[in-house]
């Protein structure tokens, strides 16, 4: 699709508490309500058996079926202004039951850009320490699963043969390029 001519006007379509449908020239598209984005945690957590990466289970209701992600939840949802640092320590702990004592911000990222003007800030925590049962709040039901590094692939690969669909932000494990842990 071409680019909207400049001064095109943004039109919202709908809007809820928590997304808008917005449509500019002939482009529709959602975004988060009150400026809100996520920050989404790659938890690295090793022990003497090795490298770990904590990812999460979860029932999505569009996709109509559980979901493997990276931890992650949405920042400035209770307080505006909360930075994404901020939001991340308490997702983590909520989301997994752990705390990380280092945290990098990696940057930001959009996941659907055609669809979703939605932006996200990926944290990479390391230097964990179980804190918590995790499992999320508020009837969440969040399945935690500490996965071994060289079984990344074929946990994944599991996952997806058992019908669970698949985070996209999960495929960057399968590159490795942010798991350098030197």
């Amino acid at each position: 699709m071409t680019r909207p001519a400049a001064g095109t006007p943004v039109e919202t379509r709908w809007e809820g508490r928590f997304i808008t449908v917005k449509q500019q020239g002939n482009w529709e598209y959602v975004s988060r309500s009150r400026g809100i984005h996520a920050a989404v945690i790659l938890a690295i957590d090793e022990d003497a058996d090795g490298w770990h990466i904590l990812l999460v289970e979860q029932y999505r209701v569009p996709l109509g079926k559980y979901c493997l992600e990276l931890p992650a939840g949405l920042v400035g949802d209770d307080s505006a202004g909360e930075a994404p640092e901020l939001a991340a320590v308490r997702e983590l702990e909520e989301e997994t039951g752990y705390r990380a004592a280092e945290w990098l911000t990696v940057g930001e990222f959009y996941s659907s850009p055609g669809m979703v003007s939605e932006s996200f800030t990926l944290l990479r925590a390391t230097g964990l320490t179980k804190v918590g049962e995790g499992g999320g709040v508020d009837g969440e039901d969040i399945a935690v699963h500490r996965v071994p590094l060289p079984e990344i692939a074929a946990f994944i690969a599991a996952k997806r043969a058992e019908g669970c669909g698949i985070d996209v932000r999960v495929a960057m494990l399968l590159a490795g390029g942010l798991l350098a842990l030197s």
